[in-house]
Formats: structure tokens, sequence, C-alpha cells
């Protein structure tokens, strides 16, 4: 494809910077921006990152419509600007999450239509209901719960969930302003023809992510493992077999790359994005292998009591990708949790200075 600009909102963050990174190095004829307000500690180590990859960053905030005029011209738009913590806004401080989500999207979507942009939207499987994941039938092993074969609501199988899954019901504030975001997205695309794209990511991870315990639990997880810290199984019974699926940052921005190299082929498209069945852990697996990979020991603590808004078993179901593209996750668990520690033990002081100090 032809020369073109590309901003990406929230580019100094993990998946933003990921993005823009990769797609400095395999669009050389390609100008790349990097929007952010370094509001998120540890987004400010990507600087040096993005300048010496040619990328041009710009320090400003989804929140303010003016900074994104400031950006200048684009032909695409990735919006990856939200605040990821499903916890955030559990201490009464709802103004950041509904602003930068939702108000951000919505200047996003303003700044795009203006300039008649490609849009490419990082949404969440958080945008389905807590209780309706939660009351998906299950049977328990050794090391997790299992989703059974045949499930009584629509879009569930034994494969998780997919893009048919039922939306009614409460889902965090975060997934709430992401999916009122997804209608926004829509509505866009319908008024003023935009080509956009909706990315309902599970749990992404890899290198340069900056984990804590309420988002990025897989970097969190090896963190704790690699500096010999303790930990907690936190909810349903305090056994750890609560089950994610994870995705490699490098297999999303190979899709994200393909969505912005066919934005016709991917108009309109709303769709899972996630490791799947296969590359899926719990958190008892989890510490096995990072055990393994490690070799350390931690402490392992236990509290049964469930936290407002968990969810025993999310997997993506991601066949609908399929009517799209043959794209599938090349990296599995090991391979995911193995390249965070080789970042960890790259990056020994850094990582101890933001994810175990601040």
């Amino acid at each position: 494809m032809s020369s073109r600009r590309i901003l990406i909102t929230g580019g100094a963050g993990f998946v933003g910077a990921s993005l823009a990174l990769e797609l400095a190095r395999r669009h050389g004829d390609w100008e790349i921006a990097a929007l952010d307000s370094l509001h998120r500690r540890g987004s400010e180590l990507n600087l040096r990152r993005l300048r010496e990859a040619g990328v041009a960053f710009v320090h400003g905030d989804v929140r303010e419509p003016a900074d994104l005029q400031a950006a200048g011209a684009f032909d695409a738009l990735l919006e990856c600007s939200a605040e990821p913590s499903v916890m955030a806004a559990a201490s009464g401080d709802t103004a950041f999450v509904v602003r930068t989500n939702l108000l951000g999207a919505y200047h996003c979507l303003e700044e795009a239509a203006r300039r008649r942009a490609q849009v490419i939207f990082i949404s969440t499987s958080r945008v389905y209901p807590v209780a309706a994941v939660n009351a998906l039938l299950f049977t328990e092993s050794e090391t997790r719960f299992e989703l059974t074969a045949e499930q009584p609501t629509v879009g569930a199988s034994g494969a998780g969930v997919a893009e048919g899954f039922p939306l009614e019901g409460a889902r965090t504030l975060y997934g709430a302003t992401k999916l009122a975001a997804e209608l926004l997205v829509a509505e866009y695309a319908e008024t003023y023809g935009l080509r956009t794209t909706i990315n309902r990511c599970g749990v992404v991870a890899g290198p340069w992510q900056m984990g804590k315990v309420d988002q990025g639990v897989f970097t969190h997880w090896m963190t704790a493992f690699y500096f010999g810290r303790p930990l907690s199984y936190i909810g349903f019974g305090g056994a750890g077999k609560q089950v994610r699926d994870l995705l490699h940052i490098t297999d999303l921005v190979e899709l994200i790359d393909d969505q912005l190299c066919r934005p016709e082929h991917w108009r309109g498209a709303t769709v899972n994005v996630g490791g799947g069945l296969a590359s899926s852990l719990s958190l008892a697996e989890t510490s096995r292998v990072c055990e393994e990979i490690t070799g350390h020991h931690v402490e392992l603590g236990s509290d049964p009591q469930t936290r407002t808004g968990d969810v025993r078993i999310y997997i993506s179901d991601c066949a609908g990708l399929g009517r799209y593209t043959d794209w599938k996750p090349s990296r599995g668990p090991r391979e995911i949790l193995g390249d965070i520690c080789s970042w960890i033990s790259e990056n020994e002081r850094l990582v101890s200075d933001v994810l175990l100090n601040s």
C-alpha cells in the first residue's frame, strides 16, 4: 500500500507502542505518529524506543479534542487509548474511565470523520456481561475450570464465547464504556461512511507490558516469580483454577497490519481476537509454567472470596475471524511467558522500578 500516515492513540502504551514500532519496521514509506498522555506508569519508557524507530510522538490526551487536532492529518486511526484496568473505577473515581474510554473514543471518531480516515478500534472481551459468562456450564479438573461442550446460551460452546453472545447485563464500567464506544463506532461508520473494524481482544501479553494484578495478569505473574515475590489466588475457591486465553502481542500486530492494508475487506467487522482454547491457562497452570521457566518457587496464598466483576472462565472463540482471514495465533502460552521472562531478565532494574516499587 502506498505512503500513508497512521495515528495511534494510546501510542506509548503496551499495545499502541508495539503496533507503532512494528508498523514502522514493516512499512518504511508510512509515517507513524503515536499520541499519548503518559498517564500510565511505564509508558514514558517507550518514548526512546519510538524515537529510535522514527515514530513521531505527540504528547496529547484523547479527552481534549484540540490535542487530536494538533496531531495533524492521518489516513488511518488505531484507537488504543483506553484505561485498560478492569478495577480502575472500583475506588469510586469513575470520571477518568468514562472520559477516556467513551468521551475519548468520541473525540477520536469526530476527528476521523473530519479526515475520512479508516478506524481500527481496540475493544475488549469485557463487553460480554459478567453474570452471563459466569453462568456458563463448566467442570472442574485438578488444575482448571473447563467449559462443557454443550452450552444453553447462544454464542457459547466448549470453544468459548463468540461474537453472538448476548450483551444484556452488567460488565464492569470498563466493559460498559468500551461497548458504548463500539456503538459509536458503528454509528459513525453508518453516518459518515467510515471504514471501521472492531477487535474485541482477550488477554494480550508479551514484552514491554507493565502488568499489574488488575491488568496484564500474565506479566504480573511472571514478574512475581522472577523476583521471588508472593502471589495469591483470589476468588472462585482460591485454588487458582480460573482460566483465560492469552495472545502474544506480535500475533495481534500481524492481524492489525492486515486490517490496515485491506480496509475495504475488513469494513464493518466486529471480531473476537484472542489465543483461543489452545492458548489458555489457569492461574495454577501459569504458576507451574513460571516456576519451570524461572526455576523459582514463590509463596502462593489463597483467598476464596470472589471480587465483584471477576470471571471464572473466559475463552475467546475466534471462529468469526475465518470470514475475513486465515490468520491464527502462532505463539502459545509457554512461548509468551518465556518471552516475558527474557524481557524481564534483559531489563531487570527497569522492570523492578516500575512494577515492584511504584
